[in-house]
Formats: structure tokens, sequence, C-alpha cells
């Protein structure tokens, strides 16, 4: 058999071994993929992490950060994620498209803020016309709930800048003073106020008392072939959610550094914030109520069923 021959015959063989070691690995993968939001909201999932509360369940788990609940949504959509925690604004936006995935936990309540620059003379929704007001992204809550907040006001949005940016660097934009105003999720409107270059305008417990915020969600494929997992999961969840209500000062001490950089602030941020699990009659009638407001607003065509957005666990 001369050279040629040989080098084809190598090179199929060497093709056949990597696809089938391709396969193998990934029919074999036990991992779960979790994504998650640079936010205190996701705050349970930090814990459980913390206290290794996945190793302990037999669970190997991934955690993976995304800049917002829409690029969040974009990966469990195309399957690179299984279960994430996200704003309910991007998770209704998504169900409607057809994703099929389905909210299987809340995880909090409000905790965001408009926050305004020290000084800037911003007292009132009507001020912010004319000036540049940075969201996490048009697909996040926290740019519905502002745009609910504008309307209940009778301000149009077209009289105002929106600027999309990462929350972390709506912080730095305030400071440097690029930008006039920004809502966003704790701890970042909380570190604002608290350092000096920032001033609270309305939390949005103020402009929609009692709102959803961010759930656990999981693809339907998921919910349908890991039941087990997914009940140990919904259970960590609980665990660590009851952890951060009962003892804020030392679940602050287990989120991560990069995004509470202030432990003793991130005490009083917990504290004052309204960590839930589980889904019962009361969080979904919230949740639909929502529903109804992005309808309103246009975010969403038509309003969408209970068994469209919950899973039946």
């Amino acid at each position: 058999m001369d050279k040629k021959k040989l080098t084809i015959i190598a090179v199929i063989i060497v093709a056949i071994v990597a696809i089938g070691a391709y396969f193998a690995t990934s029919a074999g993968s036990d991992t779960i993929k979790i994504g998650h939001l640079p936010s205190d909201h996701d705050s349970a999932l930090f814990v459980a992490e913390a206290q290794n509360q996945f190793e302990s369940q037999g669970l190997k788990v991934e955690t993976v950060q995304f800049n917002n609940g829409g690029d969040l949504m974009t990966a469990i959509a195309s399957g690179d994620i299984d279960i994430g925690y996200a704003g309910i604004t991007p998770v209704l936006s998504s169900i409607e498209k057809g994703v099929p995935v389905k909210v299987v936990s809340g995880a909090q309540t409000e905790g965001s803020g408009v926050v305004v620059a020290k000084n800037s003379g911003i007292t009132s929704f009507d001020d912010l016309k004319g000036k540049d007001v940075a969201t996490p992204g048009e697909a996040t809550i926290q740019n519905m709930l502002l745009t609910y907040a504008l309307k209940k006001e009778g301000i149009n949005t077209k009289d105002i800048e929106f600027t999309a940016m990462k929350a972390a660097q709506m912080n730095d934009a305030l400071k440097a003073g690029k930008i006039d105003a920004m809502i966003t999720w704790e701890p970042y409107s909380s570190i604002a106020v608290n350092n000096g270059y920032g001033e609270l305008l309305a939390n949005t417990s103020q402009i929609l008392p009692g709102h959803p915020c961010c759930v656990v969600v999981a693809r339907e494929d998921f919910i349908n072939n890991h039941p087990d997992e997914l009940k140990k999961i919904l259970a960590i969840h609980k665990n660590a959610t009851n952890f951060i209500n009962k003892n804020p000062s030392e679940a602050a001490k287990l989120l991560p550094e990069d995004i509470v950089p202030d432990k003793s602030l991130q005490a009083s941020v917990l504290n004052a914030t309204n960590f839930v699990s589980g889904l019962d009659d009361s969080y979904k009638n919230n949740v639909l109520k929502f529903v109804d407001i992005e309808v309103e607003l246009g975010l969403l065509q038509k309003a969408i069923s209970s068994d469209k957005i919950f899973a039946d666990i």
C-alpha cells in the first residue's frame, strides 16, 4: 500500500477516534450548568456554592456568569446552560418566543434602584428628560421598571437617552460624570449612594411594590430528563434562601468579592431584601399581574398562561 493511501487511512482513523471520544464525553457528562448575573439577587446560588451544598448532594455544578438576563436567556435557548437565575422580564420574553424554559422557583422580589449623580439637581422622574440614563440592557427587568415609572408620570421614553451598560461599569460612569443616572440591581445602587457619588431617586419597591424580580428557570428537557437532580437543586435553593434570610451578615461574607466588595454594607442590603423560594399561589399571581403590565407596556404581545410559565414539579 502506498504512502498516500496510508496517510488517508490514518487521517480517517484519527477522525473516527476523535468523534467517538467527543460523543462519549458528551453523553457521559453529568455537569449541570447554572447561569447567573453579577448581582446579589442570586445570593442563594452563591451561598449554596460557598457552603458546598451541591457537592454534598452528589451534584457536579458549573456556574457561568452573564452580563444581563437577556444574554443568559440566549444561552439557555442555545442549550449552553441548564438552569438560570434571571430577571422575570427576559424570562417572559423568551417564553413568548417559544424558548423551552419554565420558572421552577422564585429567587427574590424588588431589589433595584434608580440612582442619580450627586448634585445633579435631578429630584423627580420628570427631571430625567434629556438626560443619559444607563440600564443593564433593553431586555432587563430594570429597563422595564423604569419604562413603567416613566409611563406612570406621563413621560415619553423618547425624551430620555438610554445607554446599555454592565452593572459594575454604571457606577464608574456615574462617578466620572459620563451618565446622569442609572437603574441597576443591588448591591450597585447602594454602593453608589454609600460612597457618596450617587443619590437615590427611587427604589423599585416604590415604583411597583412587591414586584417579582429574579427567578430560577430551567430548560424543559432538563426538567423532564433530570427530575431527581432538579428536586435536589430546588431543595438546595430553599436551604440557601433560608440561611440568607436568617443570617444576612454571615451570608454576606460568602458572596463573591467581585460582586460584593463591601461586606458590611452588603449585610444591610441582604437584610432589606426579600429572598424567596418555591412557587406558591401568591407568588404566581404576582407574576401573572406582572405579565399584564408588560402587555400594557407593549413588551409582550399578549398574556401568557400560568401553565406556560411555571413548571409543574
